[in-house]
């Protein structure tokens, strides 16, 4: 669902993924299904309820606002779902989503693929929780996304890293920004405190001269410090960590390593795909509690 870039990255890790046939691609404007479904043989649809017969899965890839949307046709369709990031934009959306899901037992996978990278650095099998947390994420000015404001659009990568880190609960959230070009938060600095004393500052831009992907990691017995953009990082910590994990097929192409697991938990071959629907809610609520902290600043 979408025709847009993301549903283009989509169709094209269906179109070349074994045991997996690309039926079609569904958007309201007809010629834009048409050229994306084109390029690997497939059909385009603008009709919701003929693209839902024809098909066994379903990446939800629209703008944002429209994820719950499409969401939750396919789910009452009986489609398996991968909804790229935000699951949704309210949390009632969310939980509908979940709610849908769990009646019928069908999967909902969520599209913060990073995580893959952190589990090749091997960032979750670490001997220590870290202290605290620093993430920059800066891209030029660009027309996509422009439906929710930065921190669901950039931040929100970050956010999910944090709490898959912790495993604490968020307790409150500071945060100041900065409305440009989209009528809408394009800078947001934010600082979030969490119940085991765990801090993280988020510093989320699409509004910057060029890209910068960092994030450092201050644990009791040293730093890590990643370049999401060179692939590289810094470590004092003396953890064993893998400093070829721009190698590993997750690092390599997130996207397809995170499809690839949507897929096989349909399948049965694995119990969950890489993010769960309820841990994409989890991220969403904190980066709703952001926009709120932005907005009484």
């Amino acid at each position: 669902m979408g025709a847009g870039v993301f549903g283009g990255y989509h169709a094209r890790q269906y179109a070349r993924a074994a045991n997996v046939q690309l039926i079609g691609v569904f958007d309201p404007d007809r010629a834009r299904a048409d050229e994306v479904a084109g390029r690997h043989g497939a059909t385009g649809f603008d009709d919701m309820t003929a693209f839902l017969a024809g098909v066994d899965v379903v990446t939800v890839a629209s703008p944002a606002i429209y994820h719950a949307d499409g969401a939750l046709a396919a789910l009452k369709a009986g489609k398996s779902i991968y909804v790229e990031k935000p699951l949704a934009v309210s949390l009632r959306d969310a939980d509908k989503i979940i709610d849908e899901a769990g009646r019928q037992g069908l999967v909902v996978a969520c599209g913060h693929q990073e995580r893959l990278v952190f589990q090749a650095i091997g960032l979750f099998d670490t001997p220590e929780r870290p202290l605290r947390l620093e993430a920059v994420r800066h891209g030029p000015e660009s027309e996509r996304s422009l439906d929710v404001s930065v921190v669901l659009d950039l931040m929100i990568h970050d956010l999910d890293l944090a709490l898959s880190l912790t495993g604490a609960e968020p307790l409150s959230a500071e945060a100041e920004g900065v409305s440009s070009y989209s009528g809408g938060w394009d800078q947001v600095t934010a600082e979030v405190t969490f119940a085991n004393g765990f801090t993280a500052n988020f510093d989320a831009s699409r509004m910057a001269l060029g890209r910068k992907r960092t994030m450092k990691l201050t644990y009791p017995s040293g730093e890590l410090e990643i370049d999401f953009i060179s692939r590289g990082f810094r470590n004092t910590t003396g953890f064993a960590l893998n400093p070829d994990f721009q190698d590993t097929a997750g690092a390599k192409d997130p996207l397809g390593a995170s499809v690839a697991g949507f897929l096989a938990c349909v399948r049965g071959e694995v119990e969950r795909p890489i993010v769960t629907a309820a841990e994409a809610a989890r991220a969403l609520d904190l980066g709703l509690a952001v926009e709120q902290a932005v907005q009484a600043g």
